[in-house]
């Protein structure tokens, strides 16, 4: 394997036939120029940016942040895919980094961020959050920098967003922030606080999660028997008119409605947390 392009120490670029391929290492390009030899032993990553632009901004990333900072976020993804047993998206490899050594600079300085969606995450993306706390703890290793839970939960939306092709990171954010209002006008409207920990936060949670992604995609939502619909809204209903204001919310946010079967199970999620609560 010869070297095409030296980018950094630890990153160059080899061709094969007409694919670009970038190979990282610890040293893996000290002293090296274009069509040396790489040792093999020094190999510890090889992948392909197929998207140009996204090539482009690699390359120009190496030139901006702190090497050891990419080498930290490659470790990040590498450990990702292993336990998701996936593939990342190509753009995780700017966007990870990028974000990660603005975080480290910024406890440098003393400023941390407070992730408002925190809780969302940890109940929807578990797996993800719990590869952004051994991502934080990794820092805090190889940087004595240690970074908040906060952090985690950025860096788990991060993961997420690169696992899922068909959604960008706006969208992600998007879906997150409206179940974060929609678990806020619950406590607002039955003067609760709901336990983030809870099994019953969790089910709603991943209900309207699934609620949220069949409206945006025009998918089916299963039927409710009319008289089980008039049952549960007159046995339940303060927790039906909440639910109500659910599916008013989440029209004026995504311009689409909630069938009336789904304030069904709307309904007997919320009621199930109205009574714990007051329990």
């Amino acid at each position: 394997m010869r070297i095409n392009k030296v980018l950094n120490n630890n990153v160059v670029v080899v061709k094969e036939g007409q694919e670009e391929i970038i190979v990282m290492g610890s040293g893996l390009a000290f002293g090296k120029r274009k069509n040396d030899l790489i040792n093999p032993e020094k190999i510890e990553k090889v992948f392909v940016m197929k998207d140009k632009n996204e090539y482009e901004k690699f390359t120009q990333m190496l030139k901006m942040l702190p090497e050891a900072h990419i080498s930290l976020a490659e470790q990040i993804i590498t450990y990702a895919e292993k336990k998701l047993k996936a593939s990342l998206n190509e753009h995780v490899h700017v966007a990870l980094a990028d974000h990660l050594s603005f975080a480290i600079e910024r406890i440098k300085q003393g400023f941390s961020l407070h992730n408002k969606l925190l809780h969302e995450i940890k109940a929807l993306y578990p797996a993800e959050f719990e590869i952004g706390k051994w991502a934080v703890d990794l820092v805090f290793e190889k940087t004595g920098v240690r970074l908040p839970e906060d952090e985690a939960g950025h860096l788990a939306l991060h993961i997420h967003t690169a696992k899922m092709n068909a959604s960008t990171m706006n969208e992600v954010m998007n879906t997150t922030v409206i179940l974060h209002e929609l678990i806020s006008l619950i406590e607002n409207t039955l003067q609760v606080k709901v336990e983030e920990d809870s099994i019953s936060y969790q089910r709603l949670m991943t209900h309207l999660n699934f609620a949220l992604r069949r409206v945006v995609e025009n998918e089916p939502f299963q039927d409710v028997d009319p008289d089980m619909h008039a049952l549960v809204k007159e046995k339940y209903s303060r927790s039906y008119q909440t639910a109500l204001q659910l599916r008013d919310h989440v029209k004026e946010r995504l311009e689409q409605a909630l069938p009336a079967s789904e304030l069904v199970y709307l309904t007997l999620h919320i009621q199930r947390i109205d009574k714990k609560e007051r329990s």
